[in-house]
Parts: structure tokens; sequence; C-alpha cells
């Protein structure tokens, strides 16, 4: 009797302990769509109607989270969000004028393992090369990161370049999705950049609470804030379907904890080239407590081009939402323009 009370006492307590949020978000990280197959039986649609390139797919693999692929709709072969992660036979065709690295990453903007320096006062720290998704308009889907991941003492030589110029007053972390990195990493840097005096900013550019939001935790939070750094989250968002309530929830966390919360979003044919869904993309984030950025033309990347839209058709889009949404809504126009100061802002 009392063996037994014991042991039903043991499962309930089992199957009661709160569960461990980071082994939820790398539950998810592990169980990736990455079959036609399953993206076909996930939206009960035949092979002929994805429109599926094997051969695309070999060069970048499918790589999509099963909530990112619930919010897809069933049946649907033109969902917007679909057409985002969907190796297709238009990605082979070699177009005049993309290229491996339509922004400039690399070479003398490359000068030390994992940074990337291109622009005056910030840089970009590569925490990872790894994704939770392939976008098929990554403009670093053939960035070198085999080349770019640091040891721990490649880390503190890293750390040691951004000492030496004490005109970088923000680093930038970035990947791949530098969120994919575990909680104590990403803790561990956060607490050697606040200790370097000239720094005064961090700013995270991540998909993760987009596609899946349970990698925001308020563990994740405490690793990513200091009281030595003002910390900016940048998502990366590009249609309304993308928020649902559990990205609401993650957006939540993020300004709850004191952080500024920004999307950048890139203009793709097809998918969100029209000010319906634009004007859609801004009150939905708004409403989640998000304020637009930047609207990206499209960076101009080997296998990318069929999601381009000219920089005439942007202008005149632009102009459409602004003459819809207060100003506080519209994000900019921007392009990245290789050898650049900065982005370039287009006249609108």
């Amino acid at each position: 009797m009392n063996a037994i009370g014991s042991r039903n006492r043991q499962q309930v307590s089992i199957a009661t302990a709160p569960a461990d949020p980071e082994r939820d978000w790398r539950a998810a990280m592990r169980d990736l769509v990455t079959s036609p197959a399953a993206l076909c039986e996930a939206l009960q649609l035949g092979p002929e109607q994805l429109g599926w390139s094997d051969e695309a797919a070999k060069a970048f693999p499918l790589r999509v989270p099963r909530s990112f692929v619930a919010r897809m709709v069933p049946g649907d072969p033109r969902d917007p969000l679909l057409l985002q992660v969907l190796a297709g036979d238009l990605e082979l065709q070699a177009t005049p004028g993309f290229g491996p690295d339509p922004t400039g990453e690399t070479g003398a903007a490359n000068p030390h393992r994992g940074i990337i320096h291109k622009y005056r006062g910030r840089l970009l720290l590569l925490v990872t090369g790894s994704c939770a998704i392939h976008c098929r308009y990554c403009f670093r889907r053939h960035f070198p990161y085999a080349d770019n991941q640091n040891s721990r003492d490649e880390w503190s030589s890293a750390l040691d370049y951004i000492r030496r110029d004490p005109s970088i007053s923000e680093v930038i972390l970035s990947g791949g999705d530098p969120l994919v990195a575990g909680d104590a990493q990403l803790a561990e840097l956060v607490a050697q950049l606040a200790m370097i005096p000239h720094v005064r900013r961090l700013r995270v550019h991540t998909r993760l609470p987009v596609v899946i939001p349970q990698r925001v935790t308020p563990e994740l939070l405490d690793a990513l804030s200091s009281p030595q750094l003002q910390t900016v989250i940048v998502v990366h968002c590009n249609h309304g379907n993308e928020v649902d309530g559990e990205v609401s929830t993650a957006f939540r966390m993020i300004r709850e904890h004191g952080m500024t919360l920004l999307n950048q979003s890139v203009l793709l044919a097809g998918i969100n080239d029209n000010v319906a869904a634009l004007v859609g993309l801004s009150e939905r984030l708004f409403e989640a407590g998000v304020l637009p950025y930047y609207l990206h033309l499209l960076d101009r990347v080997a296998g990318a081009a069929h999601f381009e839209v000219s920089a005439e058709r942007a202008q005149a889009l632009h102009r459409e939402i602004s003459a819809t949404l207060p100003g506080y809504l519209v994000p900019r126009l921007v392009r990245e323009v290789a050898g650049a100061p900065a982005k370039v802002m287009l006249p609108v």
C-alpha cells in the first residue's frame, strides 16, 4: 500500500513538473519540416500542386518549423507563408545581377571570423550559422558560415576587435539566427559586451520569436539583458498571417522586459507586394506591440530573382500605404548597396 502510494505520488510529481522552456523550443528545432512529403501532408496538397523542386532543395534545403506551417492555409498552393519556404524551379535560373554576396559581406567587410563590419559605429557578430527556417530569399544563403565559426579563443579575439575600436557603440547579434544559441552562451556573450565601455546598445536580429515563439522565455530575456546596455530586438515578419496568438505573447514578453521591439520586412513578389498585405502587416504588428522599421527591397542573391519587385513598383506601393496609415506605421523603404556607408533610403 505504502509502496504503491509512493509510486503514485512520484508519477503525479513527474506529470505535473513544469516543462523546461528551453527543452520545448529545442524540441521544436529538432522536429522541423524538412521533406516535401511532410509539407504536402500538412497542407493537404498533392506534389504536383506544391510545385516542389528537388534540385533547388539540394542547394538550399527545406527547413521550416511546424508551428509556422500550422499558420499556412491548407489546400492553398499560393499561401504567402508557404511561398517563403518552398523550393521551386525558378531558383535554378541564372539571372544577371544576382550573385552569392549581394550586400558585400565578405572580403574587407569580414575582418575577423564571425564579424561583419560594414558601417561606422556598429558591427555584426555572427553568433551561429544555424537558423530555424530557410527563407528562399535569404541574402546569406551562400554565405561562408564554415569560415566564420568561432571557438572560445576566437570569440575572445572577436571581442578584442570591438574593444580596440572606440567608435563601435552598437553590437548586432546576427546569424543564421542568434537565438538558436542557448541561453548560457548568449548570457556570457552579452556580459562580455556589457563590460566594453563604449558599447551602449545591443541589437538582436531574429526570426525565432515569429517562427518558434516558445523560444522567448524569461530565461532568454534575462540572458539578453544588461543594465549597461539598451537592448533592441528586431524581428523579421513579412506577412500579417505570421502573427498569431503565440507570437503576440512572445512579443508582449519582450516588451515587458523593457526591450525596444521593431520589425523589418522584405518586399516579395507574390507574397506581400500589394497595399492590402502591407497595410495589414503594419496594423497586425502594431496590435502586437511592434513598430514597423524597414521595408527592404530584395537583396539580389542568386536563386531569389523571382521574388524581386522593381524599385518603381516599391515606391508606388510605399506612397499608397503612406496615404493609408499614420506615419508611425509606415516602414522606411530601403535597399542595401554593397560598399555604401549605410542602408540607402529610396525617395518616395
